[in-house]
C-alpha cells in the first residue's frame, strides 16, 4: 500500500478543498500594483513615471497609455544591456543572478533574459500550484511516490560577468527544492551533461533503474528521448520500461501535432497536462481534466495584456505597431486570437513574448496557445495562424493514417507565382500531389481568407516528405538540441532557402 503517497494525496486534496475561489480580474489588478510599487525607484520606473501611474484613478489604463510595447530587441538595447553589464536597479530592483538563454524559434543568436530571485520564487510557486491542481485529476496514491523525468536543457550553467546563464529549464532544475530531489530524474549528474545525444543515451542506459510516474518537457525532444529508451532496451513501447508512467506534462508548444506520434510510443493511455513555461516565466497550466486549455496564473508576479491579433496591428517582423490597442483580462472575449503581452517580476515591461493565445473560458482565465506572431502566414492575404496549420496537419494524419509530428512551410515564389511549400516530417512517405490536394482542400474549407487568396495570387500547395530526424538535426545545426528549442513552423524565403539546402544535404548523406 502506498502509505506516503496517500498521505501526500490527502494533503493535496485537503489543501485544494480549503482554498478559496479566485477572482482573476482582481488578482491581476493587484499584481500590476505590486509590480509598479516594487519597481518605482528603478531607472525604468522613474523614466516612465510609475509614481504617477500608481496615483491615477485607473492604474491599468494609465500604465498602458504611458509605457510603450517592448519586444526583446527594444528592451534589451535600451535597458537590459545595462543589467548585463552589472548595473543594478535598471528594470527591477537589484541585479539578477541568472540570465535565461533563449534562441526560441528564430535566429542563431541567443537572447539573454533576466531571471531574478523573485522570478525563481514565482516559478516554484507555480509548480506547487500545479501539484495542488492534481487533486482534480483523481490520481492514485502510489503516483505521488513515483519519480519524475524532467527533460530540459543542461543544468551545467555558465558563469558570465558575475551571473550564471542557461536555458530556463536548466535554471529551474538547478534550483529545485531539496525535498524534490529524491523524485527528480535524470538526477543532477546526468542533467549537467551538455551534449544532448550523450545525455539521452545516458538516460536510456539508466532508464530501467528508475520508477518513472511522470514526464515533463517539450514534445519533440521528449519523443526522441522515449524512442532512444525504447530502442536501447529493444522493447515495443515505453511502458515496458516504465510500467507506472501515468502523466506527461507537456509545455512550450501546442501538443496537438504530436499527439498521434506520441501515443504510438505508449503501451496504455496516460494523462496529458499542458503547461506554459517560457524563458520569461511560468504563465499557465492545465488545472482540470475536462479540458486541454490552460489556466493563466493571475496572482503570481506576471501581469497580462492582450492585443487583438489582426494584420493591421502586426509589423512584418512580428512586432506590434506602436498604437495597437491592448485589452485587460476583463475586456477579452472567447475564441479570439490575441498577442500576449506580459510585465513581470524579472523586469520585463509590456513585453511582446511572441506567442498568440485565445480564451476558451474567460471567467476561468483559461487559454490555448494558438501560434507565434512571426509564424503568421499572411503572404498574398492567406492569413493562416499556427493553430490553423496544426489543424490542417491533424486532418492529414486522419485522412492518410500517418504520423506528422513536425512540419514547416513557406509562401515561396516559383516561376508561375506563389505557392505554400510544405515540408512534412514523417518516416512514411506518401503521394505528394495527393497530400497537397488534401491540404489545399481542407484549408479552403476551414479558412475564408485562404480561399480568397487561392482565387487570386496564391497558386496552390506543394508538399515534400522528409524523415522526422531531419528536423531535429536542423535544430541541432542552427541552435542546440533539446531544452526549450522549438521548430519554426513558418519561414521567410531566405531562411527557407537555408532549410532546403540543409534538407538536400541531409538526404544525400
Amino acid at each position: 500500500m502506498a502509505i506516503i503517497g496517500n498521505i501526500i494525496k490527502g494533503f493535496i486534496e485537503a489543501r485544494d478543498t480549503l482554498s478559496s475561489e479566485s477572482n482573476p480580474t482582481e488578482e491581476q489588478q493587484k499584481v500590476l500594483q505590486e509590480l509598479l510599487e516594487k519597481a518605482k525607484d528603478t531607472r525604468f520606473g522613474e523614466h516612465y513615471g510609475f509614481d504617477v501611474i500608481l496615483a491615477s484613478e485607473n492604474i491599468q489604463k494609465t500604465f498602458a497609455e504611458n509605457v510603450p510595447y517592448f519586444d526583446y530587441n527594444k528592451i534589451s538595447n535600451e535597458w537590459w544591456t545595462h543589467t548585463l553589464n552589472g548595473e543594478a536597479d535598471i528594470t527591477w530592483p537589484g541585479s539578477p543572478d541568472f540570465f535565461a538563454l533563449s534562441s526560441g524559434t528564430t535566429g542563431k543568436k541567443s537572447k539573454r533574459i533576466p531571471v531574478t530571485e523573485d522570478m525563481i520564487s514565482s516559478i516554484k510557486r507555480a509548480g506547487i500550484k500545479q501539484v495542488y491542481a492534481l487533486s482534480n485529476f483523481d490520481m492514485p496514491g502510489d503516483f505521488f511516490e513515483k519519480e519524475i523525468m524532467m527533460l530540459g536543457s543542461s543544468t551545467d550553467l555558465r558563469e558570465r560577468k558575475g551571473h550564471k546563464e542557461g536555458e530556463i529549464s536548466g535554471i529551474s532544475a538547478s534550483n529545485i527544492p531539496f525535498w524534490f530531489k529524491k523524485y527528480y530524474k535524470p538526477g543532477e549528474e546526468i542533467a549537467k551533461i551538455d551534449d544532448w545525444d550523450e545525455r539521452v543515451l545516458t538516460i536510456a542506459k539508466e532508464a530501467k533503474n528508475w520508477d518513472i510516474g511522470a514526464l515533463s518537457g517539450i514534445p519533440s525532444w521528449m519523443e526522441l528521448m522515449l524512442k532512444k529508451v525504447i530502442e536501447h532496451h529493444n522493447v515495443d513501447h515505453i511502458h515496458e520500461v516504465w510500467p507506472n508512467l501515468q502523466v506527461y506534462t507537456s509545455g512550450g508548444v501546442a501538443f496537438d501535432p504530436y499527439e498521434k506520434s506520441f501515443n504510438a510510443l505508449l503501451g496504455k493511455p496516460i494523462q496529458i497536462i499542458d503547461t506554459y513555461l517560457a524563458s520569461e516565466g511560468f504563465m499557465a497550466f492545465q488545472s482540470r481534466p475536462d479540458t486541454n486549455a490552460m489556466k493563466l496564473i493571475t496572482d503570481n508576479g506576471i501581469y497580462f495584456e492582450f492585443v487583438p491579433f489582426k494584420p493591421e496591428y502586426i509589423n512584418p517582423d512580428g512586432s506590434l505597431v506602436a498604437n495597437a490597442p491592448s485589452l485587460t483580462l476583463e475586456e477579452v472575449e472567447e475564441d479570439e486570437d490575441y498577442v500576449l503581452i506580459i510585465s513581470t517580476v524579472s523586469g520585463a515591461w509590456r513585453y511582446v513574448i511572441g506567442d498568440t493565445i485565445s480564451f476558451t473560458d474567460v471567467e476561468r482565465a483559461e487559454i490555448k496557445i494558438t501560434g507565434r506572431t512571426k509564424f503568421f502566414l499572411n503572404t498574398v492575404g492567406s492569413q493562416l495562424s499556427v493553430n490553423k496549420l496544426n489543424d490542417a496537419v491533424k486532418h492529414l494524419e486522419e485522412e492518410l493514417d500517418i504520423k506528422i509530428p513536425e512540419y514547416t512551410l513557406c509562401a515561396k515564389r516559383f516561376d508561375d507565382g506563389f505557392y505554400h511549400s510544405w515540408y512534412l516530417g514523417s518516416d512514411q512517405s506518401l503521394d505528394s500531389s495527393k497530400t497537397a490536394e488534401i491540404l489545399d482542400t481542407y484549408l479552403k474549407q476551414a479558412n475564408k481568407n485562404y480561399k480568397v487568396a487561392r482565387s487570386k495570387a496564391l497558386e496552390g500547395v506543394k508538399v515534400a516528405f522528409v524523415p522526422q530526424n531531419v528536423f531535429a538535426e536542423w535544430s541541432g545545426a542552427n541552435k542546440k538540441k533539446g531544452g526549450q528549442v522549438k521548430m519554426e513552423r513558418v519561414m521567410g524565403e531566405e531562411k527557407f532557402r537555408e532549410w532546403e539546402a540543409f534538407v538536400a544535404q541531409e538526404l544525400q548523406s
